[in-house]
Parts: C-alpha cells; structure tokens; sequence
C-alpha cells in the first residue's frame, strides 16, 4: 500500500525592496509527488496478538490500543506492532488493568497439557507463609504429596515444613496488598532441588537436619484425591476432595459420586480449598452429580464483550448425563463446601451458581476472586463453521471442539497461543460479581501445627463442616491459635503451576 503526500514548495525569494507603483512579484507553486515507503510487519505473531485480543477480549472496548479505530493506516498499524521486540510485551501492553489472570505461551501443547492434568512437578504441594516470628523471611508447609510423583516416595507428609532450598533461607518481600516484589522463591523452580526441614517448638522454627532431594518428573495427576464415605452418629456424609476442574476425569468423578449414591449418603461435603478452577463443564457436570432435580435448568448464563455477546452468549444448563451416560446424582438440598483463597474460578462458579437452588454453606476462608472465564486461542483468523443455506460464520483463532481442527490448520510457522479473559458468568438470580472473593458462613484459617490429615476427623475445616451438620464440637476447633500461627498465603506450589488459574470455557462441547 503507498500513500500520496502533496508537498507544496514555494520557488523564488523576493529580496528586491518595492514602491507603490512595482508590479507585484508573482510566486510560482510547483507541486511534488512524495511517495511514503510500505512498512514491513517484523512479526506475525505480534498481528495474531492484536489481532484475536481487539476480537475476544473481555475488555477490549477500555483498551485504548485495542480500539477499533486506533489506527488510520496499515502503516501505523504495523509501526505499532514492530515497536514491540517481543509477543509477551505487546500482550501485556495490551492487558487492561483489571486482568490478573490472562496468559500467553510460545507453544500451545504446554497449555494444552496443562489442560488435560499433564505437567511436570515433584509432587510436593505447599503453602508458603510467614514463620511465627514473621519478617521476611518464608516457610513452606505441605499440604500434600501427590500419588506417584517422586515426592511419593520421599517420606514427606502433610505439615511439614521446610524453610530453605539448597541451604538458602526463603525470603520475599511484600507490599501492603501482599503481592510478592522482590523474592528467592524461583529456587523452587528448577527441576531438581534439595528442601530443607524444620520443626515447629515453642521458641520459633528450629531446623531439624533434614534434607530432601526431589525431581521434577511429567505426570498426570487425577483431580479426586480423595472420595469417601464418613458415618457420624449415624449420619452418612460423602466427602470429595477435588483439586481441578479437568473435563477428562468427568467420568471418573461420576463414578465417585456412584459409589456415594449406593452407600446412602445424605449429606456431602465437597472440599474445593486448593482447587484453583478449570473447566466450566466440568463444574456444570459437578453441580448435577449433586443435585440431579434441576436438570435443564439455568446454571450460569454467559457475557461475553459487544461483539460476540449477541452470537455466544447462552446459557449452561444442569445435565443429567456426560456423552451419553447418566449422571449419579444425588438429589441433595444442601452442601457443604470447603474453600479457601486458593479456592479460585470454577470453584466459585460452583458455590455461587448452586446457590440460587439449594442451601450452600461455605466454610474456610475468602475465596481468591475470578469471575471471568477464557478461551484458547491460536493464529487461526480464517476459521468458520459451515451453515446450512447460509454463508459460513467466522469464528476466529478461538480452539473449538468436536470435529474442527483449529490448531492443525492453525500458522505452522509458531506455536504461540493466548489464554485471555473473554467472559464472566453470572448465576440465576443475576450475581456473578465477587472480584473480592466469596465470604465464608464459617470462617477458619488453617494454621502451623494443627493441620490434621485430610479427609479424617481431627482436621479442622473438615471437623468445622460436621460441627455443622451434626451438632458435634470437635477437639480441634477447641484449640486457641494464635494469629501468628495462621496461615496467610504468600504464594503456593498450586499458583506457581502453569496455567492453574485458568476457567476455561467449551465453546463446542
């Protein structure tokens, strides 16, 4: 594209000085045609960037960079774009300030992996807090060791501690909203480290001796960690714990809540406290298995931005069924839900959407706040899906389902993919704002030296959610914790995986 500059010059300078009676010097205008150079795009990904965020993302009407008039040329178009060295530094210019969760990859099969529950971890999963004598300085406490990891196999267990890698104390230095800005926790991000333990006495932590070496190893970890059945004075109670929203273990969380249906429970508690999302169909699926008398009923409604609302936006109903295969439901009018600020995403679509049919009581802590779901997308513009009688519909860059190969015949040139924030949902009775977190009935933080075993009476969350159903107190709720023994989430082995923070949203399912 060349553009045509008119560029008026003016030929000859009057120097001669002129009386009344002088004819006036006449000025000749010669006209030159200017020709401005094409600019050449530097990257193709840079344009998949801006291009599928000015059509997907949730607030690409507040981005003034993502405007559709922000640019009056193809030449300043591409100028834009070939200011920025890197992808990652376009996306993230083009973030809007309310964005804390949208992500961009170099290779879409890490994303998808991700996804599907592949990743690569030693299997030792913690928190990361402040020691009793607070600081800076940094404690891991494990929540749990993943089955079959190399952690598995190390003798760690639940609720201990470790305050160094490699012989370096942990340290991190927070504002006043407890963001991390200045830390060593990337010593936890190589693929082989040694963890150094602690123990907990009345002076403060005092190390132990013990050293731990663990490898980081791929694998797939089943989001059911733990399905059983607790009978309390006589009450049945199922207690599920599910750590992610993973669509390919549907079948699997199904067949859980089977067992919970034949042995005759009639209470259940979901445990959702280090269940930082996933996907949205999976949370339709759950909600069904536990309740099963709303079917085809709303669940969520979706909103997506002004220009794919009038197209995408529909409503996700409770199922009775996942391809084909009835759902075990099991017909509850209360539930008792286990959630923490590691509870994230779908985990709050899944308290908040139930809540306008059964009775929904939360115990634990403020969840983490993210109401918005995403979608994948790859560098795909010429997408569509056929109609019949009428022209194909485009759908752009986004990853759809079934029998569309969005990726395959995506740019063969990169593998980039985004992961941005295109939507939130809202629950029957219209709500669906709780960027602050959802507020617990029962509000109790774990803490340092009373964590108790999961899913076993003497845990305290869990003690507090049957204090609830059967009236029964407890020893663990008896004890006085002091505050400085409470656990206050600086980070997690959970966050600092890729891409767990993430609902996702099936747009062919």
């Amino acid at each position: 594209m060349k553009k045509y500059l008119l560029l008026f010059l003016f030929i000859g300078t009057i120097t001669q000085s002129c009386n009344k009676n002088d004819d006036t010097p006449i000025v000749e205008e010669e006209q030159e045609e200017i020709v401005e150079e094409d600019v050449q795009l530097k990257s193709e990904v840079n344009d998949f960037v801006w291009s599928a965020l000015n059509s997907w993302y949730l607030w690409q009407d507040e981005v003034l960079e993502l405007g559709d008039d922000r640019f009056a040329t193809t030449n300043d178009y591409y100028t834009f774009l070939n200011g920025f060295q890197t992808p990652r530094g376009l996306f993230q210019t083009l973030q809007s300030p309310k964005d804390r969760f949208s992500v961009i990859v170099d290779d879409y099969d890490i994303l998808f992996n991700a996804f599907a529950g592949v990743y690569t971890t030693n299997g030792v999963e913690y928190v990361l807090t402040r020691p009793p004598e607070g600081g800076n300085k940094v404690v891991g406490v494990v929540r749990y060791v993943i089955n079959g990891s190399d952690g598995a196999d190390k003798n760690i267990k639940r609720g201990d501690i470790f305050y160094a890698v490699n012989g370096v104390e942990l340290i991190a230095e927070t504002d006043e909203e407890g963001n991390i800005v200045s830390s060593n926790l990337d010593l936890l991000n190589p693929d082989v480290f040694t963890l150094n333990f602690a123990e907990l006495t009345e002076s403060g932590l005092v190390s132990n001796g013990v050293n731990i070496e663990l490898i980081k190893t791929e694998i797939i970890e089943n989001p059911i960690h733990i399905s059983k059945i607790l009978e309390i004075n006589g009450t049945k109670i199922g207690y599920v714990m599910y750590n992610s929203f993973t669509a390919n273990f549907d079948n699997d969380l199904n067949t859980a809540f089977a067992e919970l249906k034949n042995s005759g429970v009639t209470e259940l508690i979901l445990d959702l406290r280090y269940n930082l999302g996933g996907s949205v169909l999976s949370a339709t699926r759950l909600s069904s298995m536990i309740t099963g008398q709303f079917n085809g009923e709303l669940f969520s409604r979706e909103q997506w931005n002004a220009k794919w609302q009038p197209y995408l936006g529909q409503d996700n109903n409770f199922v009775d069924a996942i391809d084909g295969d009835p759902i075990n439901s099991l017909n509850l009018n209360s539930v008792y839900i286990i959630a923490t600020d590691d509870s994230a995403s779908a985990s709050e679509l899944t308290i908040n959407s139930l809540s306008p049919y059964i009775d929904v009581f939360h115990v634990g802590g403020v969840t983490r706040g993210k109401n918005e779901f995403s979608v994948t997308l790859v560098d795909n513009p010429v997408q569509a899906i056929e109609q019949t009688g009428q022209p194909p519909f485009p759908v752009p860059y986004i990853v759809l389902g079934g029998e569309f190969n969005t990726v395959e015949n995506s740019n063969p040139r990169h593998k980039y993919a985004m992961q941005p924030l295109v939507g939130t949902n809202v629950n029957a009775d219209g709500f669906g704002e709780f960027t602050n977190g959802l507020e617990p009935d029962f509000p109790l933080n774990e803490s340092l030296g009373n964590l108790g075993q999961l899913g076993e009476p003497g845990e305290p969350l869990l003690d507090l959610a049957i204090e609830q159903i059967t009236g029964i107190s407890a020893k663990s709720l008896q004890i006085d914790i002091p505050d400085n023994y409470q656990i206050k989430t600086i980070t997690s082995s959970n966050r600092m995986k890729p891409f767990r923070e993430i609902t996702r949203y099936d747009l062919i399912k």
